[in-house]
């Protein structure tokens, strides 16, 4: 779950977010929510997502009876903190962005997302078609590579990557290779195809977000490994929405899964399939890589 950079920045993103915040001396389950934001996590164009995903924000109004308005932010971190300055209520968060988000805002996990028929997913490496490079430990063994990834907060785009060539005998990243932080999976694999980068690790499939325009991308692009399973993107609400709201929203979202009209909608945007109930548990193998990272990602 990007070709962003430039387009809007974070904080500007943040300042257009309607208010819709708790007001002061105001308690949990207590709230009278009139109106309801959704944050998106950046995965494509911003104006093309915003255009894709308004039914989906209709539908939920419609729902939940509540307005819902929606806002595509340019990076994790403003949308982490559109959830904690309590301008957003409702947000799409990556695996890693969700434990940063319940760290820092509180917010509280109730569902994620189904891709593939699954509710976990995995990183890929990515290499041109006609690279020397057929596997990880190629990549181990061979300083200097040249490595394009969306940013360091990404789960499947460098966390859990490198996570694994740590572990695979990489002692320091930064030095075994050349990275380039593009900002989008779709960009990575450009990196590679237009020679810029050596390899670039992305979600499961990325390539998918280049087949339009690059209809033999998968003949073009080449996967030589994959990473271990990482719980699926999230659906996570700001703790203080009242108990019930929480559960209408919950219930909502796991509708869709009868609703062909509104599952495309989540292909669209998302490339998603649907929603499985989750809990903060099941994220725990993301924590033990976030704690490996801490000091890289808070600099």
């Amino acid at each position: 779950m990007n070709k962003l950079k430039g387009i809007i920045t974070g904080l500007s993103a943040i300042l257009v977010l309607g208010a819709c915040g708790t007001d002061e001396g105001e308690t949990n389950g207590s709230e009278e929510v009139d109106e309801l934001v959704l944050g998106y996590f950046p995965s494509a164009d911003v104006e093309n997502m915003a255009a894709s995903a308004r039914p989906l924000e209709e539908y939920l109004s419609e729902q939940l009876d509540i307005p819902v308005s929606g806002q595509v932010m340019t990076d994790y971190t403003g949308l982490i903190e559109a959830m904690r300055n309590q301008n957003a209520d409702i947000a799409f968060l990556p695996p890693f962005a969700f434990v940063q988000a319940e760290e820092r805002a509180n917010v509280e996990v109730i569902l994620k997302a189904i891709r593939d028929g699954s509710d976990s997913y995995v990183a890929q490496y990515n290499v041109a078609a006609d690279s020397d490079i057929d596997s990880i430990d190629d990549l181990v063994e061979t300083d200097g590579l040249v490595w394009a990834f969306t940013d360091y907060t990404s789960t499947s785009g460098y966390l859990f990557p490198a996570q694994q060539m740590m572990d695979l005998g990489v002692a320091d990243l930064e030095s075994h290779f050349t990275t380039i932080d593009v900002g989008a999976h779709d960009a990575a694999i450009l990196s590679v195809l237009d020679g810029q980068a050596d390899f670039a690790t992305t979600f499961e499939d990325a390539r998918v977000r280049l087949e339009d325009e690059i209809p033999d991308i998968y003949e073009q692009i080449r996967v030589i490994g994959t990473t271990e399973e990482i719980p699926n993107a999230t659906v996570s609400v700001r703790s203080e929405l009242p108990e019930d709201l929480k559960e209408r929203i919950q219930e909502v979202f796991l509708n869709m899964n009868d609703d062909m009209e509104m599952l495309e909608v989540l292909a669209n945007v998302y490339n998603w399939e649907g929603f499985a109930p989750a809990e903060t548990e099941d994220y725990d193998v993301v924590r033990d890589v976030y704690s490996e990272f801490e000091e890289l990602i808070e600099e």
